[in-house]
């Protein structure tokens, strides 16, 4: 019934800044610099992802470089102090790396990215490949879909199954808001209508102006 979600490899970046397990610390900083990211996939062998080096994992280096007082010592963590000495990406990286599939719908990478708070998410293959990455900027790509885009797709895949005749039910739809007016033959609907156009890929929020057959105004 309803149009295929966007997935990752629909919005992930594909040219994808990587180390090796052997990187050097300057090596990491110059590269995250240069490419304009947080974070780099430690990779080895073909491309399989083994780790994650983020600019997280790099600061305890600068954060202790002189000398903090004991009792600001006991409060990091030791995985914290193990890399303020650290040196290469194997040392440095957070292992196992936190990925998603290229085949994953941008909700579910949302989720994942909410889950372990990070920005940025390593995109693999089954063999744990690495295929490009995914960050926050990306999943929010949906929200720049044109308004009549949506209209449409609200139009086609819900209004008309879940509101046919005699309901007549209009769709309008500016800056990702879709508003619902007109008159609908059962308001029972109306909370299976929001949860379904909330799901449509581009939209911000749901408004309704019906009317019930019967002459009750909807809220």
């Amino acid at each position: 019934m309803y149009g295929a979600p966007h997935i990752v490899s629909d919005v992930m970046t594909h040219t994808v800044a990587a180390v090796g397990p052997r990187a050097s610390f300057k090596e990491m900083v110059r590269l995250m610099q240069d490419r304009k990211v947080s974070a780099l996939p430690v990779i080895e062998g073909e491309g399989r992802v083994v780790g994650v080096v983020s600019e997280a994992d790099l600061l305890p280096t600068e954060e202790l470089r002189d000398d903090p007082d004991v009792g600001y010592l006991r409060l990091r963590r030791p995985a914290d102090l193990a890399k303020a000495e650290a040196v290469t990406a194997a040392e440095l990286m957070s292992s196992p790396a936190i990925t998603v599939r290229a085949g994953a719908t941008l909700a579910e990478a949302a989720r994942v990215m909410a889950r372990a708070r990070v920005k940025r998410l390593p995109v693999v293959d089954d063999r744990q490949v690495l295929q490009g990455v995914v960050s926050r900027a990306d999943l929010l790509k949906v929200f720049l879909r044109e308004d009549e885009d949506i209209a449409e797709e609200v139009r086609r895949e819900i209004v008309s199954h879940v509101f046919p005749p005699p309901s007549a039910v209009g769709v309008e739809v500016r800056d990702g808001v879709v508003t619902l007016s007109g008159t609908v033959r059962d308001s029972s609907l109306l909370p299976v209508a929001a949860r379904l156009v909330r799901a449509v890929e581009g939209v911000v929020d749901v408004e309704f102006g019906l009317t019930a057959d019967g002459g009750g105004r909807e809220p």
